[in-house]
């Protein structure tokens, strides 16, 4: 997995509409276990809706969720990248920009979104992979010349 791309290749994007009730949102988000979802304006991505916009722009606020729509509190601001983007530049966007989610997007074709946890997972997989490279080479016991 060197790129972004291969990281969500394959992974059902999740979307709401911007027209749908906060209140719908995060019970679809929370039925399909995610953190975000790109927000659609029928097929056109205009935002991404997390679990951040909801508390810090619903709850935060003391603002009944069936009653706004998605349209009024999600992240109009997004950050996209290109699915050959690597992890590790990814990683140092969302630090740049202090976000939790990325927008993975190839011209103006959405290709999925990926999360810090995601990325902090590849990360751990390829540490763990050059620990155990490094392990075998320092324990390396070259055979003896008869």
């Amino acid at each position: 997995m060197n790129t972004v791309g291969d990281i969500v290749r394959g992974r059902e994007i999740y979307t709401v509409q911007s027209k749908q009730t906060v209140l719908e949102a995060a019970q679809y988000m929370a039925e399909k276990g995610v953190g975000a979802a790109a927000v659609m304006d029928n097929d056109r991505m205009v935002g991404i809706f997390s679990e951040r916009d909801l508390m810090r722009r619903v709850v935060a606020k003391k603002i009944d969720p069936a009653t706004i729509t998605v349209a009024k509190v999600m992240t109009k601001d997004i950050i996209a990248v290109k699915p050959e983007e690597s992890y590790s530049a990814c990683l140092a966007q969302m630090q740049a920009h202090n976000i939790r989610h990325l927008v993975i997007a190839n011209s103006d074709n959405l290709v999925g979104i990926i999360s810090l946890r995601d990325l902090m997972s590849v990360d751990l997989r390829e540490k763990a992979a050059e620990i155990a490279l490094m392990n075998q080479y320092l324990h390396y016991v070259p055979p003896t010349a008869a």
